[in-house]
């Protein structure tokens, strides 16, 4: 299996992750975001999205994090992602799908591209902007959590949840956002960074980070 992508893109994250979880075995080939490879024709030709993650397994390639996910899920259903139980599997959802679908598409590097391209948006606008998203999802899904009540994680084990939250929790620490108001999501961050497989998973441990000075 191979999975081209970048180190920080979230989404890239999000099946680092999921791969690592599963125990499933796979390449990584960088893609380097802020040079367009992403755009290229070699690449377009085999992912129309022109986005990451690129999956590729089983002969095929296959784009979009969401249904890479599913698929996973459903072609390697050991260490499953989502559990047996309808209504739990829905719990997990209901916050899964509020990060990828409300936190994930007005912070896309796409978007803040627009912003500062069509419209002059400067760095610190495009700061506000991005955790302006972050709070609008953040905020519910920490209350949701509290419902749930005190745990290392949304059930027993990691699964889906935690595979969307560590990549947006790692962006809202570069966007300088406050976290003092999500403990129940902090708590679930660090035990999940405790774990040897969201380590090998984590951007700053992939061969396309930036490797800090030797100096």
């Amino acid at each position: 299996m191979k999975l081209y992508g970048y180190f920080r893109s979230s989404t890239t994250y999000r099946l680092r992750i999921a791969l690592e979880l599963k125990g499933i075995e796979y390449e990584y080939f960088p893609v380097d975001l802020l040079a367009s490879e992403q755009k290229s024709d070699i690449y377009t030709s085999r992912n129309p999205f022109g986005s990451v993650p690129l999956l590729v397994a089983d002969g095929r390639d296959r784009a979009q994090s969401m249904a890479q996910l599913e698929w996973l899920d459903e072609a390697y259903p050991e260490n499953p992602l989502l559990p047996a139980d309808l209504e739990t599997r829905f719990s997990v959802r209901e916050l899964a799908y509020a990060i990828a679908t409300e936190t994930h598409a007005p912070n896309n590097l796409p978007v803040l591209k627009y912003l500062q391209t069509n419209f002059d948006a400067s760095q610190p606008q495009l700061d506000d902007w991005y955790r302006h998203w972050l709070t609008r999802t953040f905020d519910p899904v920490e209350a949701r959590l509290a419902q749930h009540g005190s745990q290392d994680f949304l059930l027993e084990t990691p699964g889906l949840f935690e595979v969307l939250l560590l990549p947006q929790m790692y962006n809202a620490r570069r966007f300088s956002m406050d976290m003092g108001n999500y403990p129940h999501m902090t708590r679930i961050e660090e035990a999940c960074l405790a774990l040897p497989a969201f380590q090998r998973a984590h951007p700053d441990n992939q061969v396309d980070a930036p490797k800090p000075d030797s100096a």
